[in-house]
């Protein structure tokens, strides 16, 4: 069997067991942290098993179970930070409010790239697409690897679930827009990586999810 072109692992961390994705290109061995909200060590520890190089951070949202030290951390291994898109800068300014509020260190940060929908974004020779789906907050975004079929999709969708819409500028509507306008369109057969929970595809999802399934959207 051929290698695949992108591997990943996913490392929980903080007490709200947040899925911090680590992609890497298995061509250059060269990688990417999506959300490392925290526990820097059980990531370094990552990064050290699969022999990664990493070379910048991705983030899908500003909520700080998913980007608290993410700027500590782009620091600390010399990397640019991208995403999200920048209607989530609010969300990063109060990280450290936020932080003292959940008992989790947040260290507020300015991303390298800002994002929005139709970028790109690289990890090795890997080629991402971005899709803004906001909902959940403003600016999050998602990232597709369309070879893989993979999406990393942080708070939008979950297993048997949706992102809650009840924080500051979330919107339920929104949400469910982004997900059968954005995510449908992906592909049946594409994995996802929600930021809690269990992966799974979204052709399951349209047949069993209590909020977005074909019969709960009466389709």
């Amino acid at each position: 069997m051929t290698n695949p072109p992108m591997r990943v692992a996913i490392v929980p961390v903080t007490p709200l067991q947040q899925n911090c994705s680590l992609i890497w290109c298995t061509t250059t061995m060269r990688g990417a942290f999506v959300d490392p909200g925290g526990d820097l060590d059980r990531l370094r520890a990552a990064m050290a098993q699969h022999n990664v190089t990493i070379e910048k951070i991705l983030v899908t949202h500003g909520h700080i179970d998913h980007c608290g030290l993410a700027g500590e951390f782009a620091a600390e291994l010399g990397v640019p930070i991208e995403g999200p898109e920048q209607a989530d800068r609010f969300w990063i300014e109060r990280l450290e409010e936020d932080g003292r509020k959940y008992g989790v260190r947040g260290v507020p940060f300015e991303p390298d790239r800002w994002l929005v929908e139709g970028d790109r974004v690289t990890v090795g020779e890997l080629v991402l697409d971005v899709y803004h789906c906001p909902g959940h907050t403003p600016g999050h975004v998602v990232f597709h690897h369309p070879e893989s079929k993979l999406a990393l999709v942080g708070d939008v969708l979950f297993q048997g679930s949706i992102g809650r819409t009840d924080f500051p500028r979330g919107n339920h509507q929104d949400l469910i827009d982004s997900i059968v306008t954005k995510l449908w369109p992906l592909g049946g057969d594409t994995v996802f990586v929600p930021g809690h929970g269990q992966p799974s595809n979204f052709a399951h999802e349209r047949r069993t999810n209590a909020f977005v399934s074909d019969a709960a959207l009466g389709r």
